[in-house]
């Protein structure tokens, strides 16, 4: 049976259920100006839908379970451990207007692209782009970076199950020296002071004091390295703790969304009760008003220096997390008409406040140590591994009940690193389970073989000289590479799949159009927001250490493994389909619609 229908009327609620049959595929294929229209109708035999190429798509079991999914995600430990600072030391509250500003103009229409991206095809990273084949390349780039991203990011999660349970003592053990892994030179901290530190040396930059060698000597045994070509052997304790993590990141994702989307109960909504405990803590002790108060303060000069613009741009972008893949997999499992516009308001709101939010949690603490020590607020203050594990957990230890704060502080850490660990997980499995279905079909196994890997490249990371390789991938699997991804995500999606049909599907979806607004940021702004040039953070390297340049072309291969994606497959795709480079992304434009019943969805393939 031949049915004739205009692309303008695909409106899903124009179809009407069918009593006597389960399925009516409408394919409407453009090609050189000339449209094909088909349709056929199977008898209802009383029997499931079923395919031969298809696996019915899992849902989630409820809506709540998408947005802690999402927002645990996006909240992460550069919330805690990166904003604050970057606020403080860039204006304070001047440092808002960029931030929101390019949240506005960049990082919600970017995510809400990638939501409505995978709700509407219901595909992962890299099948998403059948909506334009040649840009399948930067579906398996994005996928890459998120299994790199979990090599190192997973080993964090593992300092911080080991600094809890190294907590579970009496004396936190970086109270003091004389422990074996202090040096000759630790120093007590209440003896230092502002005459101790002399001019131009700052205390978060003090190396020998019980916190940073616990750090540095207890934990990573950095003294036992010359650097990145003598690594060692793996240290057994965070073996043992990244054996956890890993068992943990299985046991979440085995069963698909029904499990993780239970998980993220927990892990997303306990870190922001300890965020308030620890700030309720936090203000009542001595100097707590002059931390906030110096995170608070406004400096309109800031505004002037181009770096206070691109510390923003950076953030915000990192922040929201889009581009790793995780929110095209999110998106893939929620029902045809979710409204994701909502969505992408709501979760990039929270993730923003969050980050504002903690900093009162962090600085009160921070003017608690600046008071304590009769140093500055400067002296005290700093970013990444440095704040988390040793600034903040010497601030605890001074407390009455150190280890109950203690405890609190590192499952707070345990969990903002958790559920962000499960996300670029799921975007691997995913992603590639959607390409190969016979990973789909096994997926308890593939999800196996996903943590193991990942188990064993971590390795790397947990060795005497582990900092610098985790450092090095840091820098390079995730920084220049992702922006590029997301680059050319932006493009193909805005000019070569086109804005307007883009807006026409997700007009499908809830009904209405996206606005001006969002279609000139898609096709405009954002991509031109990508241009700007990312810059690297040191995430847990305080000391200095200049890499060989052997390392540096390994960094650079690691980026390059994944960026290659793009124009590999681009070619390959160009020379396998004829027709023009526009043609090739027209290929496959097929509208595909399907009834069951009373209920309805809809897919491009």
């Amino acid at each position: 049976m031949e049915v004739q229908m205009k692309p303008d009327h695909h409106k899903l609620s124009a179809v009407a259920p069918l009593n006597q049959c389960d399925v009516e595929l409408t394919l409407v294929k453009d090609q050189n100006g000339v449209q094909c229209t088909s349709s056929s109708i199977v008898p209802n035999h009383g029997g499931p839908l079923t395919s031969n190429t298809e696996v019915e798509r899992e849902i989630w079991g409820k809506k709540i379970d998408f947005l802690l999914s999402v927002i645990g995600f996006a909240v992460d430990l550069a919330n805690v451990w990166r904003f604050p600072y970057l606020c403080y030391k860039n204006g304070g509250g001047a440092f808002l207007i960029p931030y929101i500003l390019f949240l506005v103009i960049a990082g919600m229409p970017l995510f809400y692209m990638e939501l409505a991206l995978g709700q509407y095809n219901r595909e992962g990273a890299a099948t998403v782009w059948k909506i334009c084949p040649v840009f399948k390349g930067v579906g398996y780039t994005v996928i890459l970076i998120a299994l790199y991203v979990g090599f190192y990011y997973n080993v964090i999660i593992a300092w911080s199950l080991y600094y809890l349970f190294s907590s579970m003592t009496s004396e936190l053990p970086w109270l003091k020296c004389g422990n074996r892994w202090n040096s000759p030179n630790c120093v007590d901290p209440l003896a230092i002071n502002k005459s101790v530190l002399g001019n131009g040396t700052s205390y978060a930059k003090y190396k020998i004091t019980p916190a940073a060698e616990y750090y540095e000597r207890g934990v990573l045994h950095l003294h036992e390295s010359k650097g990145i070509q003598d690594l060692g052997m793996p240290r057994w304790e965070l073996s043992l703790c990244l054996i956890v993590v890993v068992f943990i990141l299985y046991f979440s994702l085995w069963k698909g969304v029904k499990s993780s989307g239970k998980v993220v109960y927990i892990t997303a909504t306990m870190p922001y009760i300890v965020l308030f405990v620890l700030l309720i803590r936090g203000i009542t002790l001595p100097g707590s008003m002059n931390g906030i108060k110096a995170y608070l303060h406004i400096d309109f000069n800031r505004l002037n220096n181009l770096e206070v613009w691109i510390d923003a741009a950076t953030q915000i972008f990192f922040s929201l997390g889009a581009g790793f893949g995780v929110l095209i997999a999110f998106a893939s499992y929620n029902k045809f008409d979710n409204n994701c516009y909502r969505d992408a308001l709501l979760t990039t709101t929270v993730n923003c406040v969050t980050s504002f939010f903690s900093g009162f949690a962090i600085f009160s603490v921070l003017g608690y140590m600046a008071h304590k020590h009769k140093v500055k607020i400067e002296d005290v203050a700093t970013e990444g591994a440095g704040l988390v594990f040793i600034i903040y957990p010497e601030a605890i230890s001074t407390l009455p009940g150190s280890t109950f704060w203690a405890i609190l502080f590192f499952i707070m850490l345990l969990t903002l690193g958790i559920d962000s660990s499960m996300g670029g997980m799921e975007a691997v499995i995913t992603g590639l389970s959607d390409d190969f279905l016979f990973l789909k079909r096994n997926r308890k196994v593939f999800t196996f073989a996903t943590a193991f890997g990942t188990f064993l490249f971590s390795l790397l990371c947990i060795t005497n000289g582990g900092i610098y390789v985790l450092t090095l991938l840091d820098k390079y699997a995730a920084g220049t590479a992702i922006l590029f991804g997301v680059l050319i995500e932006a493009i193909g999606v805005s000019w070569f799949y086109g804005v307007d049909r883009f807006s026409e599907d997700i007009e499908r979806m809830m009904g209405f159009k996206p606005g001006l607004y969002w279609r000139l940021c898609w096709k405009f702004v954002s991509p031109a927001f990508l241009l700007v040039r990312e810059k690297n953070e040191a995430l847990a390297l305080f000391t200095r250490y200049v890499f060989p340049n052997w390392s540096n072309y390994v960094g650079w291969g690691v980026a390059m493994s994944s960026m290659l994606f793009v124009p590999f497959y681009a070619i390959y795709k160009f020379f396998s389909i004829p027709g023009t480079f526009k043609e090739v992304c027209r290929y496959t434009s097929v509208e595909f619609h399907i009834v069951t019943g009373s209920r309805s969805v809809g897919r491009r393939v």
